[in-house]
């Protein structure tokens, strides 16, 4: 992570969210976290509207409104090559739409890699913008997921990929 960090939280769409920035871009997303937040000692909390937040609090906020299916801010995941090779595949996902861990190993050189890759999708930082909960498995199954496979599922249901009544 970067020296100079800024977080904010805000309660959106039943969701607790935190967000870890710095002067590069958003570094981290929190969803409903279950331990208490360990990055709250090195960063400045800053208002939901601060520059230094890049508005992605209204992003999101419009995410949940169903008004935005693709985020503009700039990112700055810390992890491996490999680790942010898959991520910018992950973030070639539409909104909606899903993709297998498999379909991404081949996307980022091997097939071989499948497993690789489901470690990194695991090690997302920035969770919906990188759209890591838009990875399932070959058969369709609901894999893992840092904030939990419900609130995964929720974020599917969400995008429409199935109907938010099982949810209700």
């Amino acid at each position: 992570m970067s020296a100079n960090l800024f977080y904010a939280i805000e309660n959106i769409s039943k969701f607790k969210i935190a967000v870890v920035a710095s002067e590069q871009g958003i570094e981290q997303i929190h969803i409903n976290p279950k331990t208490p937040y360990s990055f709250k000692e090195n960063a400045t909390k800053l208002q939901l509207d601060d520059p230094y937040l890049f508005n992605v609090f209204r992003q999101l906020r419009e995410y949940f409104n169903r008004s935005r299916t693709k985020f503009d801010v700039p990112l700055n995941p810390s992890g491996t090559e490999f680790q942010k090779k898959v991520w910018k595949e992950v973030s070639k996902i539409p909104f909606g739409k899903t993709k297998t861990y498999k379909e991404i190993a081949l996307k980022v050189g091997d097939v071989k890699t499948i497993r690789a890759v489901g470690k990194a999708n695991g090690a997302n930082p920035i969770p919906i913008i990188i759209p890591c909960h838009r990875v399932i498995g070959a058969d369709g199954s609901m894999t893992g997921y840092a904030a939990g496979i419900d609130v995964k599922e929720k974020l599917l249901a969400h995008e429409g990929v199935f109907p938010l009544e099982l949810f209700e």
